[in-house]
C-alpha cells in the first residue's frame, strides 16, 4: 500500500508543478489525488480483511477537521479583504503614495507589499501594489515595470513569512499549534526585512533615472463611494483580521473562530451600509458579502483541502515519518534540510512541503515555537521568491506584466537567492 501512495502522490505532485505548461487546474489534481489516496487507505484492509480498522476511519475524521480549520479560516480572511475591495477601501493605501521621485516611489511599494501582506495576504498586496505600478509608470518604460513588479513580488513573500497572517503555510504552521503569534513575529521580521533589503538595494540602482506619473494616477481613481465609508470598511475589516490572534490568546478558541466572527461583524456592518448606498451605485448588489463570496478564489480553498488530505493520507500511514529519519540520517543537519525545502519550494507549492513537514516533525519532538517551525515558515515564505512561478503572488505579477520565466530566472533569481541566503542566516545567527 505504501508503494502505491507514494507512486500517486508523485505523479500527483508533478501534475500540480507542470500546472502551466499541462493547462490542468492544480485544484482538480489536488482533489483527485486527496480523494483516490483515502480509497486506497479505505480500500486495501477492506479487500484483504474484509474490514476497515476504526483506527482508519478516526484518523480520516482527524485529517478532514484540521484541513476544515485552516478553509474555514482562509475564507474568513478572503471574504474581509474582497469586501473591503468593492468599498474602495484599499484606495485609502493608495493615496499615500504622493512620492514624485521613482526610488522614494519603490521603496513605499516595497515596504506597503511587505507589510500589507503581513497582513492580508501576499497576492492581494500584490495586486494593488502592481497595480498603482503600472498606473504611475509610462507604458515605454518597460524595464521599469519589470523590475517593480519583481520587487514587488519579493516584498510581499517577504512579508508574508513572519505574520501568522500573511502566507497561508505560516497560517497553517499557527493554526496547527506550531508557532505562536508574538514568537514568530519576533524571530522572523528581522531576516524577512533582510532578505528584501539586499534585492531592493541591487535592483533600486538599475532603475535610477527613470520618471513616475503618480499625481495623474491618483487622479485617474473613480470616487463612487463616500470616502467615510470607504474608510469606515477598511477600517472595521483591518481591525477584525488584527483582533483575530488577540481573539484566539485570550479566549482559546480555535483561529477559524475568531475569523469567522469578525466576517460576520464586517457582514453585518457592510449589510446596514448597504442601506444608505443602494440607491446612489450603479451595481449596489456588488457592495453586499454575498457578491464577496462569488469572488472568492474557490479553486485554491479546493487545492488546499486535496493536498491536506493527501499529505494526511501519507502520515497516517506513517510515510513521513520515515521520511524524515532518512532525512536526517543522509543530511544530518536540520537547518539545512529546511534552507533546501525553501529552495524547493520555489519549484513546487509550498503548502504541500508545510504540510509534510508538519506530519513528519510531531509536535512531541519538536514542540510549539521550536525553531524548526519558525525555520520553516521563513523559508516556505521567502523561498517562493526564486523562481517567479514559485508563489501566487509571481503568478499574479507575471500574468498582470507578462513576466518571462527566464527573464526573471536571468535577471531576479539570483538576487532573490542572495536575499534569501541573508535572511536565513541571519536567521540562525539571531536565535
Amino acid at each position: 500500500m505504501e508503494a502505491i501512495l507514494v507512486g500517486a502522490f508523485i505523479i500527483g505532485y508533478a501534475l500540480i508543478a507542470l500546472e502551466h505548461r499541462l493547462h490542468i487546474d492544480k485544484a482538480a489534481t489536488a482533489i483527485l489525488l486527496g480523494a483516490t489516496m483515502w480509497f486506497v487507505i479505505f480500500g486495501v484492509p477492506l479487500f484483504t480483511t474484509g474490514s476497515v480498522p476504526s483506527s482508519i476511519e478516526e484518523g480520516l475524521a482527524h485529517h478532514l477537521s484540521e484541513a476544515a480549520g485552516v478553509l474555514f479560516f482562509l475564507l474568513g480572511a478572503m471574504t474581509i479583504v474582497e469586501v473591503i475591495d468593492s468599498y474602495d477601501g484599499f484606495q485609502f493605501v493608495l493615496r499615500l503614495l504622493r512620492i514624485r521621485n521613482l526610488w522614494g516611489f519603490l521603496a513605499a511599494l516595497v515596504s506597503l507589499s511587505f507589510f500589507l501582506s503581513a497582513v492580508i495576504d501576499n497576492l492581494t498586496a500584490t495586486l494593488l501594489m502592481v497595480s498603482l505600478l503600472q498606473k504611475a509608470t509610462p507604458a515605454d518604460q518597460r524595464n521599469v515595470r519589470l523590475l517593480g513588479a519583481s520587487l514587488i513580488v519579493l516584498a510581499a513573500n517577504s512579508g508574508g513569512a513572519w505574520s501568522p497572517l500573511g502566507d497561508v503555510t505560516t497560517t497553517m504552521l499557527w493554526i496547527k499549534g506550531c508557532i505562536t503569534e508574538l514568537r514568530i513575529i519576533q524571530s522572523l521580521l528581522l531576516p524577512s526585512i533582510i532578505s528584501i533589503l539586499i534585492p531592493f538595494l541591487i535592483l533600486g540602482r538599475l532603475l535610477r533615472g527613470a520618471s513616475i506619473h503618480i499625481d495623474e494616477a491618483l487622479s485617474s481613481i473613480k470616487e463612487e463611494i463616500p470616502r467615510q465609508v470607504s474608510l469606515t470598511v477598511f477600517t472595521v475589516g483591518i481591525f477584525g483580521i488584527l483582533v483575530v490572534p488577540i481573539l484566539k490568546v485570550v479566549f482559546h478558541v480555535p483561529p477559524f473562530l475568531a475569523m469567522l466572527l469578525s466576517m460576520s461583524i464586517v457582514w453585518l456592518t457592510t449589510e446596514l451600509l448597504y442601506r444608505r448606498l443602494r440607491d446612489r451605485v450603479d451595481e449596489p448588489v456588488k457592495l453586499r458579502v454575498t457578491s464577496a463570496l462569488e469572488k472568492i478564489d474557490t479553486p485554491s480553498l479546493l487545492f488546499f483541502l486535496g493536498i491536506l488530505l493527501a499529505v494526511g493520507g501519507l502520515g497516517e500511514v506513517g510515510i513521513l515519518r520515515e521520511a524524515a529519519r532518512l532525512l536526517n540520517e543522509t543530511i544530518g543537519n536540520l537547518d539545512l534540510v529546511v534552507f533546501l525545502m525553501g529552495i524547493l519550494s520555489a519549484i513546487i507549492d509550498n503548502v504541500p512541503l508545510v504540510a509534510a513537514a508538519i506530519e513528519m516533525y510531531p509536535l512531541s519532538e519538536f514542540p510549539t515555537d521550536h525553531r524548526l517551525w519558525e525555520f520553516i515558515a521563513y523559508a516556505a515564505g521567502v523561498g517562493g521568491n526564486l523562481l517567479i512561478i514559485g508563489s501566487a503572488a509571481g503568478v499574479i505579477a507575471m500574468g498582470m506584466e507578462k513576466i518571462e520565466f527566464f527573464w526573471y530566472l536571468r535577471r531576479v533569481s539570483w538576487i532573490a537567492f542572495l536575499g534569501y541566503a541573508a535572511g536565513a542566516l541571519a536567521y540562525m545567527l539571531i536565535v
